[in-house]
């Protein structure tokens, strides 16, 4: 058989190029230095530096405290078998149109990767006002519905790993009060759902409820996200019935 060869696209930018590039050699090696990544890709280390502060500040690498780069949450989740997020997202989309059409309200899909939550799918609903798309984003898992969902299924002693201080890769990143997320946690576990008070973003109200994957564990977190002047405490509980029979189908569908 024919070898196929790939051939480079006539207009291709260089610096677009680099940072593909660069993405591909912290995939692989996992850890790069900025001298490192100017030598590899052959260019002035002021031109890696900031191909390096570009993949950080899109969440494809992040900054350990010794100044070298590693994978960031991006690329941890393109890690993950593909083949999984593709049948999460199959059996999820049509649960969530329903959902969209039943409340009329936008519903995500997210899945934990660390100390992050990714979105990766995304339903808006048809009002003037409505809380936009978030597929492709990704949050602090401990600020985010979805991630307060995923981060209860965890045990006391794998939370405290998982928040360790010396385990901090990215220098600003602000690691939670752990006494405070774990009274957060132990009340999403007893109501089954999280919900979360403009607590990602002003004026934006959202709940979650798991997802279950073929072993019975957590495996993602369906949410609904609200203008905080639609939100009403007497009307939360037709919206969480309606969110855990849609999360309920899509993990019988899974």
């Amino acid at each position: 058989m024919a070898k196929l060869m790939k051939t480079p696209p006539a207009y291709a930018p260089t610096s677009v190029d680099h940072a593909l590039r660069l993405a591909q050699i912290l995939q692989l090696d996992e850890v790069i230095t900025v001298s490192a990544a100017a030598e590899r890709l052959g260019v002035a280390r002021s031109t890696a530096h900031r191909l390096l502060t570009a993949l950080v500040y899109r969440d494809f690498a992040v900054q350990n405290d010794d100044r070298s780069y590693r994978v960031g949450p991006v690329l941890a989740l393109a890690e993950r078998a593909q083949s999984d997020v593709g049948a999460l997202r199959a059996a999820a989309l049509g649960e969530m149109r329903a959902l969209v059409d039943r409340i009329d309200e936008t519903v995500n899909l997210s899945i934990r990767t660390g100390r992050n939550v990714r979105f990766i799918a995304s339903v808006e609903c048809g009002q003037a006002l409505r809380v936009g798309s978030r597929e492709g984003m990704v949050f602090p898992a401990h600020q985010a519905t979805g991630g307060l969902v995923a981060l209860a299924a965890l045990s006391d002693e794998e939370l405290a790993q998982l928040y360790a201080p010396g385990d901090r890769g990215d220098p600003a990143e602000e690691l939670p009060d752990l006494a405070r997320l774990r009274r957060d946690l132990r009340s999403v576990r007893r109501s089954g759902v999280a919900l979360n008070l403009e607590r990602t973003e002003r004026g934006v109200v959202a709940v979650g409820c798991p997802v279950k994957g073929r072993d019975g564990a957590t495996g993602a977190a369906l949410s609904i996200s609200m203008p905080s002047v639609r939100y009403s405490p007497n009307g939360i509980k037709p919206l969480v019935t309606a969110l855990t029979a849609a999360a309920d189908a899509i993990s019988r569908a899974l």
